[in-house]
């Protein structure tokens, strides 16, 4: 289906006199509107990654998983890592809060332009923390992993037992795991960040073209 905003553009380039000629005003309103739209949604995505994940606490099977995490260097560090993603994450949250704010009162093209520039600029700088988050917890995991024992003692006991696997062979496997885990990780939140925050990049910037064609 054909885009409103280009139905409203070949409307306003039409030579007749059948249809009601949309003027300059009219075609700028419509792209605030929807840019307007769009950082909403920004917003509404980034607080659904905060509400989601930490609905998995709620489940048994995810709370014992994370016990294998006591009294290794990840648990040690975890408080800390939490507090600052969350800091974090809020900062965001609140900018783009602050983004919508900003773009849903009129204004001129030219201000418009300069507010979805800075408002793709956060979106990309959220998604490089949130990418560069996952990075950081798999390598601390990882050395973990290395340096205390005492994961590998909780993840015996968790897997109930793995006496016909020495330590140091199970501690290769699971270093490895791990780093095989964290490229997927981070490939596939990258690609659901590249659907979901891309699309959406994109559409400002063809909102940012048709501002910039206006302003000519």
């Amino acid at each position: 289906m054909m885009d409103e905003l280009e139905l409203l553009k070949k409307d306003w380039q039409k030579k007749g006199d059948e249809l009601p000629k949309l003027t300059y005003t009219d075609i700028h309103k419509m792209t605030w509107r929807k840019s307007s739209s769009i950082v909403k949604w920004i917003l509404i995505i980034s607080i659904l990654e905060i509400v989601i994940p930490n609905l998995l606490y709620l489940i048994p099977s995810f709370r014992k998983s994370m016990s294998i995490y006591e009294n290794t260097i990840v648990d040690h560090y975890f408080l800390a890592m939490t507090i600052i993603y969350y800091v974090v994450v809020f900062y965001f949250v609140y900018l783009f809060y602050k983004r919508y704010k900003e773009i849903s009162v009129l204004d001129s093209a030219k201000n418009l332009m300069r507010k979805i520039i800075r408002t793709r600029r956060t979106v990309k700088y959220y998604v490089i923390f949130s990418l560069s988050t996952i990075l950081i917890f798999i390598a601390i995991v990882i050395i973990g992993i290395y340096l205390n024992d005492s994961f590998m003692d909780n993840f015996t006991e968790m897997a109930g037992g793995a006496q016909n696997v020495s330590p140091e062979k199970l501690k290769t496997t699971l270093m490895v795991s791990m780093a095989i885990l964290g490229v997927v990780m981070i490939a596939f939140f990258g690609g659901v960040y590249f659907l979901l925050y891309g699309l959406l990049l994109r559409k400002l910037k063809n909102n940012y073209k048709e501002l910039k064609k206006l302003e000519v």
